[in-house]
């Protein structure tokens, strides 16, 4: 595929680009940014093009909006912080107002492209005519670069139409993403380690199924853990369970390369100041929810991952975001840190690596795309990626 770099050396000098970035970014009820980590992740190939003269539209989107523009779900929080670290303001502008008015250097945010239901629509001929109006902004002699590695597992308008409209290049971000997950799919250095947490077994099957001939243990935490728990014909109490994945769970155990807590934090209720106890994973009490891998869990994790030379994590090993549920994942992040190569699969687990204030430079590389990443391992071909390959 054609890079950033590739563009650059045609000439970028007043032409616009049209760029997909990915900026779902998590809010609080007051509209503030919690985490702008993919922001920060999409600056490198906005300046490098601004730098070069371009003009850049990007293009991005904020949550799942149901009908139409929903102001909770404006970018104009992500605008004022993008315009912050590029030291430049980037103004937020509308699809189908009044023209962007650029010139060289000038960057601009179009308000969420999620807003147009065209950008998600299964109707290519939908999707196509949202693409031509986004083309349209870029005039004569216009570019695209998909920099949003997090969407480019889906056939949406601003990620794969576009690029079949104009010339197209993979970003910084993109090319990065495709080079770390590219030796993880093929022949990475052993002993190779998995670390897969979240909540549901049935999000992850096509990972593990993928992943087990080729790796030498997958470590199994967070709310997931418990229908393989179950599958051993443990009790789990009130804890998270799919029921119909407990005969998936006994196949993959006999594997003999999944590893599971032995012990976990079990509450009474699903809040912060709940009573809790550690427990072993085999005695978790009726009517208690397990919440958290426990301490004797992480060290057996940790010792899991002690030598690994390379290690993928994808998914916190508890409820992360409340403090009492929190030591499972930081414990299980700081091992996966020893690694001679970490990765961090992008989602929830970037996310717990900044909230619980780790060290971001301690791993090797921290994903923007967690569903994409896990598709990638699967070995499905990604919508955004083939395009660009075509």
């Amino acid at each position: 595929m054609k890079t950033v770099a590739d563009l650059i050396d045609e000439g970028v000098a007043g032409r616009t680009v049209l760029l997909r970035a990915d900026l779902n970014v998590p809010l609080d009820d007051a509209g503030n940014i919690t985490d702008d980590g993919r922001i920060r992740a999409s600056v490198p190939t906005i300046q490098e093009l601004s730098g070069a003269g371009a003009q850049v539209i990007v293009t991005a989107h904020l949550g799942r909006p149901k009908l139409g523009p929903d102001p909770a779900l404006s970018l104009a929080p992500v605008a004022a912080r993008l315009g912050e670290l590029l030291g430049a303001p980037v103004r937020l502008v509308h699809l189908g107002g009044e023209a962007p008015g650029l010139a060289a250097g000038d960057v601009v945010l179009l308000e969420n492209i999620r807003f147009d239901p065209r950008e998600t629509s299964k109707n290519a001929d939908e999707r196509a005519a949202l693409a031509d109006e986004l083309v349209a902004l870029t005039g004569e002699n216009g570019a695209f670069v998909s920099d949003g590695f997090g969407v480019v597992h889906r056939k949406q308008a601003s990620v794969y139409d576009v690029a079949q409209d104009l010339p197209a290049y993979a970003g910084q971000l993109v090319q990065a993403e495709v080079g770390v997950l590219s030796r993880l799919a093929g022949d990475p250095q052993r002993p190779y380690v998995v670390v897969l947490g979240g909540s549901k077994v049935s999000d992850k099957l096509g990972v593990i199924t993928a992943l087990l001939p080729r790796v030498d243990a997958v470590l199994v935490g967070g709310g997931m853990c418990f229908t393989f728990l179950k599958a051993l014909g443990h009790g789990v109490g009130d804890s998270l369970l799919e029921a119909d994945q407990i005969e998936t769970c006994r196949r993959f155990l006999e594997s003999g390369k999944i590893v599971l807590p032995t012990d976990v934090v079990v509450a009474d209720r699903f809040a912060a100041d709940a009573e809790t106890a550690v427990v072993g994973a085999d005695a978790i009490p009726d009517g208690r929810l397990g919440l958290d891998i426990g301490p004797e869990s992480v060290a057996r994790f940790a010792e899991a991952l002690e030598g690994a030379a390379t290690v993928f994590w994808n998914g916190p090993m508890g409820v992360f975001e409340m403090a009492p549920f929190a030591s499972g994942t930081r414990g299980v992040a700081e091992a996966v840190t020893k690694a001679g190569t970490s990765v961090v699969g992008g989602g929830d687990s970037a996310a717990a690596v900044r909230a619980l204030g780790l060290d971001e430079s301690a791993y090797s590389h921290i994903s923007t795309g967690g569903g994409a990443s896990l598709e990638y391992l699967e070995g499905k071909s990604l919508p955004g990626l083939s395009v660009l390959e075509g």
